[in-house]
């Protein structure tokens, strides 16, 4: 039993990291940051026919021009919903409705409004790190139960070692991608 071998399995905690930098990527693309861009609404719910949905699932998302981003719903009822949706998103957008097409011109970022956002931007990082040591706890307890289990102290502080160089670097990636968004929103 002593020299049986004890993997922690760091290639999920790997995907499970990789999961919480896709979505802080996600997060960061809602961000607009004075350009025109169809996933700015790509968190965008809209109250449709009883249940939450996303925005794309109810209208096709355009960018027709730089400082611009259209909806064309596909159902006449649901243009309401998508506007109100829109207004309560917190983009700090005001939709303008031409028939079934919701146009939303994106004003020019004041320097207030840079501000909030890149502590908006910073506010995401932070649940991404905390993803991110929540994973890293979650393989320190496996570690623990492994040493429970019979595993050397030797082995325990060598994936100790390996759970925390990848907790580092993840650490580091959110960073690089904060600092990366917020050069991106101040850029006038």
């Amino acid at each position: 039993m002593a020299d049986e071998e004890f993997m922690i399995d760091t290639d999920d905690l790997t995907r499970r990291m990789d999961g919480a930098m896709s979505a802080l990527k996600t997060e960061f693309a809602s961000l607009r940051t004075g350009r025109a861009s169809a996933s700015m609404l790509e968190p965008v719910m809209v109250e449709a026919y009883g249940q939450k949905t996303p925005i794309n699932q109810v209208g096709t998302v355009n960018v027709p021009e730089p400082r611009m981003v259209t909806v064309n719903v596909w159902d006449k009822s649901m243009v309401q919903a998508v506007e109100k949706a829109i207004m309560n998103s917190g983009l700090g957008i005001n939709p303008q409705t031409n028939g079934t097409i919701v146009m939303l011109p994106i004003p020019e970022l004041n320097e207030e409004r840079r501000r909030d956002l890149t502590r908006v931007a910073a506010q995401y990082a932070e649940h991404a790190r905390v993803s991110v040591r929540n994973i890293r706890r979650d393989g320190m307890d496996q570690i623990k139960k492994a040493k429970n289990d019979g595993m050397s102290e030797d082995d325990q502080k060598i994936w100790e070692s390996e759970v925390q160089d990848l907790t580092d670097k993840y650490i580091k990636a959110v960073d690089a991608a904060l600092e990366h968004k917020q050069e991106e929103i101040m850029q006038v």
